[in-house]
């Protein structure tokens, strides 16, 4: 099964005062050219849809011309809201969205929502969990401690039906503990947004939005793909990218690809230069060395 990580669009943003939304609308139609390429049996988007709780009608527009675009290709998308997302406005319309398989988290209700999707090696679970804070948590799970954004998480997850035995995909907003940030990022005072990446061990892989920069924490298979765009000048020197992750037997065989992008200018003098690379791993093996194969 192939998947297209994406992550952190933050719609609707201005840099400086000035409009990326030109720039949002551009590189989201070449993302569609990499999704026409490689054909994914799904795109996962880690929350920071907007970059704002309310953002502008253009900013919407822009939003719903790309689901569209990748619900008339026939391509379900699973959806999260982050921390700059107003839950509520992310999940409205989600029932009626469904039906064109646009999956959307809903609230939090200590839940979360999961859609089962299947290929020739069997079942795949995709969970839905949006960005959490200990109040959310607690608010469902009031006789639990729940202090910091890791016991958040950890109690979300222990709460998620995860059959270990199967396949299975989270997408999340949060900042894993190693993850390298950059300015452009919220931060809390005395690390207590952290989340230890050992609460993600029952999923095979971990789509994570929050983070701009592309990377992997812990394993290979939890891995943040950054923003398809710069944002800051703390972000200058960043390679942007967008992930695509191939699944195959359970405990066997994961593959990742990423499309990179040399980008210049704004608006019509933008210029767009995109080229692959697989990243190939097995066991401990050192990066870059040329196997296809990741054991959980």
């Amino acid at each position: 099964m192939k998947l297209l990580h994406l992550s952190d669009l933050h719609i609707g943003k201005r840099v400086y005062e000035f409009s990326m939304l030109e720039d949002q609308r551009y590189i989201l139609d070449e993302i569609l050219g990499i999704v026409d390429q490689e054909k994914p049996d799904g795109v996962l988007l880690a929350g920071d849809i907007y970059d704002k709780t309310v953002p502008s009608g253009e900013a919407v527009q822009v939003l719903d011309g790309f689901l569209t675009s990748l619900a008339d290709r026939e391509i379900p998308v699973f959806l999260i809201s982050g921390n700059h997302d107003s839950p509520e406005r992310i999940a409205f319309g989600a029932e009626i969205m469904s039906g064109r398989r646009v999956y959307v988290s809903p609230v939090y209700d200590g839940t979360g929502r999961s859609i089962v999707m299947e290929d020739q090696y069997g079942p795949v679970t995709i969970w839905l969990l949006p960005f959490l804070k200990p109040a959310a948590v607690r608010h469902v799970f009031p006789d639990q401690e729940i202090g910091t954004n890791e016991e958040a998480v950890r109690t979300a997850v222990d709460h998620l039906d995860v059959d270990t035995g199967t396949r299975n995909v989270l997408v999340a907003h949060q900042f894993v503990t190693g993850a390298v940030r950059c300015e452009s990022e919220e931060v809390s005072v005395g690390g207590l947004d952290q989340v230890g990446v050992s609460v993600f061990d029952p999923f095979d892989y971990v789509a994570l939005g929050h983070i701009h920069g592309p990377q992997h924490v812990g394993r290979e298979t939890v891995r943040y793909c950054g923003t398809p765009l710069k944002y800051s000048f703390s972000e200058a020197s960043q390679e942007k990218s967008v992930t695509v992750v191939e699944l195959f037997e359970k405990g066997n065989i994961i593959k990742i690809k990423n499309y990179y992008y040399i980008y210049f200018g704004m608006k019509e003098h933008s210029i767009e230069r995109s080229f692959s690379h697989e990243q190939k791993f097995e066991g401990d093996q050192d990066r870059g060395q040329s196997d296809d194969r990741i054991r959980r």
